[in-house]
């Protein structure tokens, strides 16, 4: 009841940035609430209660956000400024999932020093398999046909994801904020492993230039990933608004009048942004990322 009352969206939109802080605090006690309960026990049972008890309170943080930007369709006529206005919804959003990121890289990194070894294997189990499960799948790529098999795979992966995002949203109500803080918590993990990495080879150092070293590497192993993934995750959150908004107008309004149909036709562009975003993030990651990082 607290952590879900005590923010506002109407207010964050106009500080975003401040969501950072929401996405970091609530995977950090969904994490130790997890570790806590079901810590003991062997098995994907703490992580996915990790993911669980820090979804639930964004559950009605992204049911409030869906209801207010349904509201703004009945208001706002003009389709530009409307993609505007949906737009400090999804910055709000997007500084929500790189808090929920850094969390669990940051956890995953620091909790390997304090707790046992089984213990942090069943706290990030089901994002460890994941994470195994995708590179094992993975294949090379350099030449130009691997390069297209590579984006084709990556694009269709995406795709189904956003339809999950979008049906889960519209069966839901805020149901794709799961699958967004999986996705997080996946990533998050992901830095952290190889965090994790350049401190074994690094340890001698002296503790300044370590410190130094480890921001430094935190930063350019996160941008790496979210070169591609702001507009991977983007395409997610629009969609997610999408599949609520009309879920919202299903349960709101008749289905013959020019208010719901303006809506469903606003969601539309959103889902046809989404598309577009998550093509943008394909190409990005199959041919730009492996150049820079």
């Amino acid at each position: 009841m607290v952590l879900e009352s005590i923010i506002r969206p109407s207010k964050m939109e106009k500080t975003p940035t401040e969501m950072f802080l929401v996405g970091f605090f609530y995977s950090t006690v969904g994490l130790f609430l997890a570790l806590l309960i079901f810590g003991g026990y062997a098995g994907l049972a703490a992580s996915l209660a990790g993911i669980f008890f820090t979804t639930m309170p964004l559950v009605v943080i992204m049911t409030k956000t869906i209801r207010l930007e349904e509201e703004k369709d009945l208001m706002v006529h003009k389709e530009t400024f409307l993609i505007k206005e949906h737009g400090k919804a999804l910055s709000m959003f997007l500084f929500l999932f790189i808090g929920m990121l850094i969390s669990y890289s940051f956890w995953f990194t620091i909790l390997p020093t304090i707790l046992p070894e089984d213990s942090v294997k069943n706290l990030f189990g089901f994002q460890i398999d994941i994470i195994e499960s995708i590179q094992k799948s993975s294949t090379a790529v350099g030449k130009a046909t691997q390069e297209i098999n590579e984006l084709e795979k990556i694009l269709s992966n995406n795709f189904m994801v956003l339809i999950f995002c979008i049906l889960f949203s519209f069966l839901y109500g805020a149901g794709a904020i799961f699958i967004l803080t999986l996705n997080a918590s996946v990533i998050g993990v992901a830095v952290g492993s190889t965090l994790r990495r350049y401190i074994a080879m690094y340890a001698f150092q002296n503790h300044l230039e370590f410190i130094y070293n480890y921001f430094n590497w935190s930063v350019s192993i996160t941008l790496c990933y979210m070169l591609h993934g702001v507009f991977e995750i983007s395409a997610y959150f629009v969609g997610a608004l999408a599949g609520g908004i009309i879920s919202v107008a299903v349960v709101n309004h008749d289905f013959r009048t020019k208010k719901f149909w303006r809506i469903v036709i606003d969601s539309l562009d959103l889902i046809i942004l989404s598309i577009l975003l998550l093509f943008l993030a394909g190409i990005i990651e199959v041919f730009i990322t492996p150049l820079l990082c």
